[in-house]
């Protein structure tokens, strides 16, 4: 295609590079799917929810039909799950959906938006997209500076991303720091709290109460049903925010964004307390055992409270690509300005103790 059909900005925009399919790794090294393990893409090593498995199948006898576009069934689940009005509510297509309807919605040319140096990247590219600029605040101990992103708040700073707990590094603001963050940022700027990993936390904050109760405008909590019920594959998850915020965001959302088989998986595994309390409990598990191995390895790892840990290998690429070769793939972290440190999913203990054992097999 002429280059000179696209946008000017957009020849320079970099792409994003997800976690690699077992298909693909197979194919390219010629490895049984059935031999390799993907510890790459923080997915749930649980797989997903029965309760949301079942209402799936339910669902495949009308697929023919639209889905309802405003999901009223899914919405008036989760305003009962988290005390909320369902107009309090919007649904995605994942966590990366909602990014941009705030981009579409807020964002102009030449605007600014705050995030830490090492969150979760598509901030930055969408940033880039939309011709914005990101204001990337260095990173205090692993974690977000929430002091110093403030301080980089300005007349053009249209919203402040915090993933809290933050993607890759597995790091979060304690509750406090972040209270005293959400009361001082100014009115005119949006905070958009990335919380995918929420449901990890032994001591979660409590920022909803902050729409609810305080009726503040402009903060908006994003979460998604991929990583703690495991339907990462289906592409859900949803906003928590103002009437008024939700209101402005549908303007900018497409029709039957989210699928009806979607909505019914959602909606179901909001019960399934059984399958989120066997994730917790093996995520638990699972980042006591690897961070038990790395202190006997004399490997840095930054401690995690989400269902993954990165480690400092060296050559993270190096590291990476062999890895691969053992049938073992997990992430590789240059393009968050880690390029000596690897993150790697927590599996089922099975697979914890295979990726070990090709850990210690590449090191040696």
């Amino acid at each position: 295609m002429p280059r000179n059909i696209a946008l000017p900005h957009i020849e320079s925009l970099a792409s994003y590079e997800p976690g690699r399919p077992i298909e693909e790794v197979a194919r390219e090294l010629k490895l049984r799917p059935s031999s390799i393990i993907k510890l790459a893409s923080n997915e749930n090593a649980l797989g997903p929810s029965p309760k949301a498995v079942a209402a799936m199948r339910r669902a495949l006898a009308t697929a023919h039909l639209y889905p309802d576009g405003g999901g009223y069934y899914l919405r008036k689940g989760l305003a009962k799950h988290l005390g909320v009005g369902p107009d309090n509510i919007i649904l995605c297509a994942g966590s990366n959906e909602l990014i941009e309807f705030l981009f579409h919605a807020f964002v102009a040319p030449g605007e600014e938006i705050v995030c830490g140096d090492r969150a979760f990247v598509i901030y930055k590219l969408c940033a880039a997209t939309f011709q914005a600029h990101a204001v990337e605040v260095p990173f205090r101990n692993h974690t977000h500076d929430l002091d110093a992103m403030l301080a980089a708040c300005n007349g053009r700073t249209k919203i402040v991303f915090v993933a809290n707990p933050n993607n890759p590094t597995g790091t979060r603001v304690d509750n406090a720091t972040l209270y005293r963050f959400l009361d001082r940022v100014p009115n005119h700027t949006i905070i958009a709290l990335d919380e995918a990993y929420f449901e990890f936390l032994n001591d979660p904050p409590d920022a909803i109460r902050y729409i609810t109760v305080k009726r503040v405008p402009n903060i908006i909590v994003m979460r998604t049903f991929s990583k703690i019920v495991g339907l990462a594959g289906l592409r859900v998850g949803y906003g928590v925010t103002s009437p008024e915020m939700v209101d402005l965001l549908n303007r900018v959302r497409q029709p039957f964004n989210v699928n009806s088989i979607a909505q019914a998986g959602a909606l179901a595994s909001l019960g399934d307390r059984a399958h989120i309390a066997r994730t917790r409990r093996l995520n638990k598990q699972g980042l006591a055992y690897l961070g038990g191995e790395f202190r006997k390895m004399k490997l840095e790892f930054i401690p995690s409270v989400a269902n993954f840990i990165c480690i400092r290998v060296g050559d993270g690429r190096a590291v990476f690509d062999a890895l691969q070769r053992r049938g073992v793939i997990v992430r590789p972290l240059a393009g968050y300005k880690m390029p000596e440190w690897v993150r790697v999913t927590v599996g089922t203990m099975p697979e914890n103790r295979r990726f070990i054992r090709a850990l210690k097999a590449v090191l040696e």
